[in-house]
């Protein structure tokens, strides 16, 4: 492009242009070597094979330098414009190219002559084709072709050819002049066809502002209503609460509902309008829980079996497909959508059956798709009626307002919220038989199959006695799990914080087993099981397990070699000291017995 008001003042070259003219000369560099072999051959049939390609080599090696240059200056013509050594490059590279006409005009070829002309033209149309848009660095770049046909000029001069070489000047610069007045055209129409383009652009880019205000001032205007609205309905709906609490006369009592139903739909219009503020705002909240699959679909159908049951229609529910027991999604929101297809399901079928579906596919190891299907026997959607489904305010059958209620917001709020979550809503209907409507919508799986409660481990022993326990753990939390669940069976427990306290406590007290912690401060427990076992005390032959968080087999065996008569690992598990407290009445052999047999967790 040529920054000009018309053709007349086109010389310039904005620094922007310059970058735009070298991106052509880069993006056709390629072709300039394509053109160095044609000329190569033709030099080759006129002044041999030694000239030709000496010609060759020299003139690739020039287009290769000019290639280097031009990548370099690529980023910096944007700010600085052609600067110098552009054309200072292209210039010198442009003389080794012009040497080809001047070598087959001086050869004994019989068409070296003409080819030297042809040379000429096509190196000037060369320069200005990729110049176009910069006439004067063409002027200065092509300068070695006119420094070739002065020469040969000199050459012709006092002989007739002379002249008719001259002619020949006024018909290749008048086809370059037409060249670059046609490029020149050309550009200026682009030039204006942009900023009309750009023109239009920001028209629509107002209009567009404008709408979005529009809409936005129409979002609030209605979210502020419906807020404000909220607050007597509550008061109109919660007065007819209290006030159906009272004695009233049956006609008092009908009016009465009429009160509470208006206003139940009223306050269903207010959410809808409210929902549908939100999403245009984009300030509807969605959150991202656990929901069990058997709790939503209670949640979802509960209300609808009733109302179905009511109108003499046939509930009917089915699963397929791979169906999850926990994924992630936000319940409310898909039970509003639900809820929607399940409510107009019941509400415009008068006979027959709902029918409610959930298929689930698996897409991925932590990922299901879902489809929620809601299948009616009503009087079905006519396909010409089926594209204003989903238009706010809108119903098929304008009559269906007055028989049934409603705005026809339901459907409109129920997909868009459906678009947010990932998914979708499809409707497939047949006039006079019935529709299905289908909620689709991808989720994260957290578990597949339901995960079934473990039974819970009784510390009761078979024969029915109460143990006395010595826990003996330096962990406040772990002395009162033991102690907590050893209760739970009546046993009596007594808790000790280390090694010393618990021989000091076995030197007074006698207990049916002493549960004892390996590694504790003040005094460790193996050698406090040493102390007891070597003491005079109630407790020389008291069973005693050994708990650590080691599952070396040489710690187990140092524990059994301390005087333990079985070890356990941490964490605890409670089925194997239940067993071990199942022995106790054995004595220390029949807790040995038990380690021995591996049924605890021992090492013997």
């Amino acid at each position: 492009m040529v920054e000009s008001d018309g053709i007349g003042k086109g010389m310039a070259v904005a620094p922007g242009e310059a970058a735009q003219a070298m991106r052509a000369i880069l993006q056709t560099q390629y072709l300039r070597y394509l053109i160095i072999s044609s000329w190569a051959l033709g030099l080759l049939a006129t002044v041999g094979a030694g000239p030709a390609a000496i010609w060759f080599g020299v003139t690739l090696a020039a287009g290769a330098l000019r290639g280097l240059v031009e990548k370099r200056l690529g980023d910096q013509l944007g700010t600085d414009g052609w600067g110098m050594v552009f054309p200072a490059v292209a210039t010198v590279t442009t003389a080794a190219w012009a040497a080809a006409p001047l070598m087959a005009w001086f050869s004994d070829a019989a068409f070296g002559q003409p080819l030297a002309i042809a040379l000429l033209i096509a190196g000037y149309v060369l320069v200005f084709s990729q110049l176009r848009s910069s006439p004067r660095q063409a002027v200065v770049i092509s300068s070695p072709y006119g420094v070739a046909a002065v020469v040969i000029a000199v050459s012709l001069w006092g002989t007739p050819a002379f002249w008719s070489f001259l002619a020949l000047a006024p018909f290749t610069f008048a086809g370059m002049f037409v060249m670059v007045t046609m490029t020149m055209l050309r550009e200026e129409r682009i030039r204006a066809f942009q900023e009309h383009q750009a023109h239009l652009i920001e028209e629509l880019e107002a209009a567009r502002d404008k709408a979005n205000a529009a809409s936005d001032a129409k979002s609030n205007f209605l979210g502020v209503i419906s807020h404000e609205l909220r607050t007597p309905m509550n008061g109109v709906l919660g007065a007819a609460q209290l006030l159906s609490a009272t004695r009233l006369e049956a006609s008092q009592r009908e009016y009465l509902s009429i009160i509470r139903n208006s206003g139940d739909n009223l306050l269903s219009l207010l959410n809808d309008i409210l929902d549908m503020t939100k999403i245009e705002a984009g300030k509807m909240t969605f959150e991202v829980v656990d929901v069990i699959l058997d709790d939503l679909h209670r949640r979802v159908v509960g209300p609808f079996q009733a109302q179905a049951a009511a109108k003499g229609l046939e509930f009917v529910t089915t699963f397929e497909g791979d169906i999850p027991a926990t994924v992630r999604g936000d319940p409310l929101r898909v039970c509003q959508v639900i809820h929607n297809l399940l409510s107009n399901a019941v509400k415009f079928t008068d006979k027959g059956t709902i029918g409610y579906c959930v298929r689930g596919e698996r897409v991925a190891e932590r990922r299901v798709r879902f489809d929620f299907s809601v299948t009616d026997s009503g009087a079905g959607i006519a396909p010409e009626d089926l594209a204003r489904l989903f238009q706010p305010f809108t119903q098929v059958d304008a009559s269906s307002t007055r028989r049934f209620g409603g705005t026809g917001l339901g459907l409109t709020i129920s997909r868009r919220m459906a678009n947010i979550m990932g998914g979708d809503i499809t409707v497939s209907s047949t006039l006079g038989q019935g529709s299905t409507f289908t909620f689709s919508v991808e989720a994260e799986v957290v578990e597949w199959a339901k995960l079934e409660a473990a039974a819970p481990i009784r510390a009761e022993v078979d024969s029915g006695a109460k143990l006395s326990v010595l826990v003996v753990e330096d962990h406040p939390v772990n002395r009162m799990i033991l102690e907590a669940w050893m209760g739970s069976a009546g046993h009596v427990s007594t808790t000790a914080e280390n090694g010393k306290i618990a021989v000091d406590l076995s030197l007074s007290q006698r207990f049916d087993l002493i549960v004892m912690d390996v590694n504790m401060p003040v005094m460790d427990g193996l050698t406090a099981t040493r102390m007891i076992r070597a003491g005079e005390g109630a407790n020389a032959q008291t069973p005693i397990v050994v708990l650590s968080a080691s599952a070396r087999s040489e710690d187990h065996q140092a524990g059994l070699d301390a005087g333990a008569d079985a070890y356990l690992n941490k964490p605890i598990d409670f089925m194997a000291l239940a067993q071990v407290m199942n022995r106790v009445g054995a004595g220390r052999v029949g807790v040995q017995a038990l380690a021995k047999q591996g049924e605890i967790a021992a090492a013997a």
